[in-house]
């Protein structure tokens, strides 16, 4: 039996090339593709070179490869990827939950800040966290993926809400449940409405002690490539450690680079970020 004819029975077959079917170009690119971080993303000709393991007669070739068609920018001295190399995931994404997609940007957000991140969706008056990086615990509540909390009184959800206007943001306010969780609790609509606006002003919201005593939370929002807000991503941060405009300088800057990584993400997925899936509600 022939390998055409063994393919066609359905069998499985190792997937390794031979040496006819080996393409030793694209294997280059790739090497070169792989030697940009995100620790380094602009890189030299000469440093592209010693990375990916090729002479520098090569390495040009094919950075000037990419440039041409897209997937690279050159200002004449260093190189470094464009947003377009996301779209090379799509096939990989497509259909794969939330939780992948924004694991390893959480992941290192987390890592940078050293403390617990997470992102979530609206879903009517609560937000469903599909992703957390969780790394000393100083909340009561455990929250898994799926966890679903009350959007007026957290920090993603208040950024999550100001994505309505003025009209719909005051019935969505008057009518949900409004629960005190601590003494801090902002539970009178028409203060939420101008907390809201404030956070749909500066492009950030902070939570102190609202939700559970001790605790603060930072969140900015994640947009597509229509300039809607999809989720949004936050920290949870211990109150007593430091002042909430400290909090803020500390996580900020952190938080919207992130967040600038997720929509470019997001922007690469096209129509079919719609088919990321979330995890089961609790």
């Amino acid at each position: 039996m022939d390998q055409d004819q063994h393919q066609d029975s359905g069998q499985p077959t190792a997937a390794v090339a031979t040496r006819n079917e080996f393409v030793r170009s694209l294997s280059t690119g790739l090497k070169v593709l792989e030697s940009f971080s995100a620790a380094e993303p602009k890189l030299t000709l000469s440093e592209v070179a010693r990375r990916s393991g090729v002479s520098r007669a090569t390495a040009r070739r094919m950075l000037l490869t990419l440039v041409h068609e897209g997937y690279a920018y050159t200002d004449g001295r260093v190189f470094e990827l464009t947003p377009k190399v996301l779209g090379l995931g799509q096939g990989y994404w497509s259909g794969r939950g939330w939780h992948e997609l924004l694991q390893p940007s959480l992941g290192e957000l987390s890592e940078q800040l050293a403390e617990s991140c997470s992102a979530a969706l609206l879903v009517g008056d609560e937000v469903m966290y599909v992703c957390r990086v969780h790394t000393r615990r100083i909340m009561r509540i455990d929250l898994a993926l799926g966890t679903k909390l009350p959007a007026f009184v957290t920090s993603m959800g208040r950024v999550l809400l100001a994505e309505l206007d003025d009209e719909a943001l005051r019935h969505r306010l008057q009518a949900m449940p409004r629960t005190a969780f601590t003494r801090r609790t902002v539970t009178d609509p028409e203060q939420l409405q101008g907390i809201i606006a404030g956070v749909r002003a500066d492009g950030y919201a902070v939570v102190d002690e609202e939700l559970e005593e001790g605790l603060r939370s930072v969140a900015v929002p994640v947009r597509d490539a229509r300039g809607s807000i999809v989720l949004s991503l936050n920290t949870s941060i211990s109150a007593g450690r430091e002042s909430a405009a400290e909090s803020v300088e500390r996580t900020l800057p952190h938080l919207l680079r992130c967040a600038a990584t997720v929509e470019d993400l997001i922007r690469s997925l096209g129509d079919d970020v719609g088919r990321l899936t979330v995890p089961p509600s609790l």
